[in-house]
Order: structure tokens, then C-alpha cells, then sequence
């Protein structure tokens, strides 16, 4: 019996309650960026330029946000045509292109992070710290 409703607990119902939590919180994060005007996949990307502080070919943003190269071309087009991103030739291989954060994209990635840590901050804020050491616990079992 589960004790918080008095009803059996099925198998894998632990996980299915995790995932069914990192889907709320999923839309959550979608509802943070879409307030800047970001997606989440639009928000990695740019991001992960901010971070590396070069442009990045769109394999090396592929291999780092762990997805196909031919998304990776589909969302800088996207990333390109709301002026966030432009591609650059690569000075070692005429026959590249790499992705380059633009200062509007710079300033959209802050207001992104800055809506991000708000919600971190509100969900932590929430939790008790003998809650916060569970989830650590947690996560840590799940690597």
C-alpha cells in the first residue's frame, strides 16, 4: 500500500512519478524562456556559444548538446533568422561554417539564465533542507 493514499503501488511507479516530476518541471523551464522569448533548444544553443567564448562549428554544438547535426543546422537557421546567432567562416577550413553569438543573442541568453535562476531559486527556496538532501541523493543514484 502506498501510505500517502492508500492505494497499490504499481511496478515502476517510482519512476513514472520521477518522470512525470521532470515533465512539470520541463514546462516549467519552457514557460521561464518563452517569457524572454526563448525555446529550450534555442536557449542550449546559445548558451553553450556564450560559454565556449568562440564560435563553434555546428557538429562540435551537435556532439556538445548531444543531438543530430541536421537539427543542429535546423535550429541555427532558426537561431540566424531572429538575429541571435550568424555563421562565420572558419579561418582553418574554407569550407565551414561556425555559429557566433551576436550581442543580441548575448543579452537574450542573460534574460534567459536570469529567468532560469529565478526558478531555481523559487524551487529551492521551497524545499526543506532534509528534501534538498534527498534530491541529491537522488540524482546522484541516477548518474
Amino acid at each position: 500500500m502506498n501510505e500517502t493514499n492508500g492505494t497499490m503501488a504499481t511496478p515502476g511507479s517510482d519512476i513514472f512519478s520521477l518522470l512525470h516530476a521532470a515533465h512539470t518541471l520541463e514546462d516549467r523551464v519552457d514557460a521561464a524562456l518563452a517569457g524572454v522569448g526563448l525555446s529550450m533548444p534555442k536557449f542550449s544553443v546559445i548558451s553553450e556559444l556564450v560559454r565556449a567564448g568562440r564560435p563553434l562549428s555546428l557538429g562540435d554544438l551537435a556532439t556538445r548538446l548531444s543531438c543530430v547535426k541536421s537539427n543542429m543546422t535546423q535550429l541555427v537557421d532558426r537561431l540566424e533568422a531572429d538575429g541571435l546567432v550568424n555563421r562565420v567562416d572558419d579561418p582553418s577550413d574554407r569550407r565551414a561554417v561556425k555559429a557566433a553569438v551576436t550581442d543580441a543573442g548575448k543579452e537574450k541568453q542573460a534574460a534567459g539564465a536570469a529567468e532560469i535562476d529565478r526558478l531555481n531559486e523559487a524551487f529551492t527556496a521551497a524545499l526543506r533542507a532534509e528534501d534538498r538532501a534527498a534530491m541529491e541523493r537522488l540524482l546522484t543514484a541516477l548518474k
